[in-house]
Formats: structure tokens, sequence, C-alpha cells
């Protein structure tokens, strides 16, 4: 076994145990999404050995091909789709996942809604969100706050998908190494999601993915429920 990926799933599981004491967070509100795309199965034995029980893929095909290679496969494993996806492929993610992050289109709602109507299915998503407003980024638009109102027809299309279980928000914010910036683009998450629960009081949203390997102590800070670690767990990964 490689240990080196043991103790850096244990140090990110120390961190989280460390901010969620630092700003009174309940321990068990924060789920560990181990980032394991472009990662061979051997090392994501490993990780799911040292307790991993959330995996984060951004590919469908290569989730399934990973699967039928490992050796380790407890019944509570949970596999998230994070990354974005074309609509063809959304019957491979009904297939291949536990829950999708980043539902970002009525397109690909309505999609998905039809296949898991014709399955008798439901299936959790998170709405993605560009609260950055960056072009390279995926997701609704939510980068002034004064647009917010913008968003609520389409918001209002994937709501009436009645197969989709709409259980919170995503984001992608931009890079940065400076705390206190990246802090406000996850507050500015989390109140969106309180302005969409002012919308659509039907709703419950009680998930926030948010914060990766250099941001998480932020994202926790702002109400994190779910962050997406990657390298600093699998190390590199191949090309």
């Amino acid at each position: 076994m490689d240990l080196t990926i043991d103790r850096n799933f244990k140090k990110v599981m120390d961190d989280i145990d460390s901010y969620c004491n630092l700003f009174n967070r309940e321990r068990e509100s924060v789920k560990l999404i181990v980032v394991t795309k472009s990662q061979p199965s051997e090392k994501i034995d490993q990780v799911i050995a040292a307790g991993a029980r959330y995996l984060g893929e951004n590919y469908p095909e290569e989730t399934s091909e990973k699967k039928s290679n490992l050796i380790n496969l407890p019944e509570d494993l949970e596999w998230h789709m994070i990354g974005h996806l074309q609509s063809r492929k959304s019957q491979l993610v009904i297939n291949e996942f536990t829950m999708m992050h980043s539902l970002d289109s009525v397109k690909l709602a309505k999609r998905l809604d039809r296949q898991l109507k014709a399955e008798d299915k439901k299936f959790p998503v998170l709405l993605q969100f560009n609260v950055g407003g960056e072009d390279s980024k995926f997701g609704w638009n939510a980068s002034d706050k004064k647009n917010w109102s913008s968003v609520i027809s389409e918001v209002a299309e994937v709501v009436n998908c009645s197969n989709l279980v709409i259980e919170g928000l995503m984001t992608m914010p931009p890079f940065t190494s400076n705390e206190a910036e990246s802090r406000i683009y996850f507050k500015k998450l989390r109140e969106l999601g309180q302005y969409l629960q002012s919308e659509f009081p039907e709703l419950y949203i009680k998930e926030y993915s948010m914060g990766t390997s250099h941001d998480f102590k932020m994202a926790i800070a702002e109400g994190a429920t779910m962050i997406r670690i990657g390298t600093a767990i699998m190390g590199s990964r191949e090309k």
C-alpha cells in the first residue's frame, strides 16, 4: 500500500476536524469528496482502504472502467459527478453515480429528468453557479448579486423536473491564494442558496459543494458541506 496516500488522507481529515472546531461547525456536517479523476484504480483502492467513502469524478466512461478494476468496493462507497457533463452522456451519470454536483443547464436537467422518469428513479443533484463570472467556468452566472433574479426562471424549470432532487449548490470560484478573497466567493454562494430558498420554499437547500485543496479552510468557515480534495491526497494526476 502507498503509505503517502494514507497519510495525506488522514492529514486532510485532521485539518477538517480542526477547522470545524475553529468555526463552530459540527464535524459530521462536512463530507470529504476525494477527487480521483485521472487517477489509476490502484491509487483509488488505496484511498478507499485509508477510509475514503466519497469519490469525485469528471468522466463517466472513465469511472465505469475504474469500477470494474477496483479490488475494494465497500457497500457505502459513493461516486459523485463533479465535472461538466455533455448531455449525450447523461444516461451514464444516472447509471454510474450516486449524485451530481455540476448540473448547469435546463437542457441537461430536462434530459436527465426524462431518462429518470423512464426508469422510475429519483436522482440527487446540486446546481452549479459561477460566482466569479469567469468565462472559463461552467454554471449559471451569479457573480453579481443584483442580477440573481435573472436566473429564477431557469431554476424554476429545473425545479419542475420532478425526478431530480435538488439538494444544494456547487461552485468553482476563481483561483486565489488570498484567504480573505476566496472567502468572499464562498459567502456569495451561501447567500445565493438562502436567496433561492426564499424564492423556492418547496426546496430544501442543505448542501454546499465548495472548497478544494488550497482553500477549503475558508469554505468550511462559510458553510461548505462538501469539499473536493484531489492532489493534496492523491498526488499528481496521470496524463
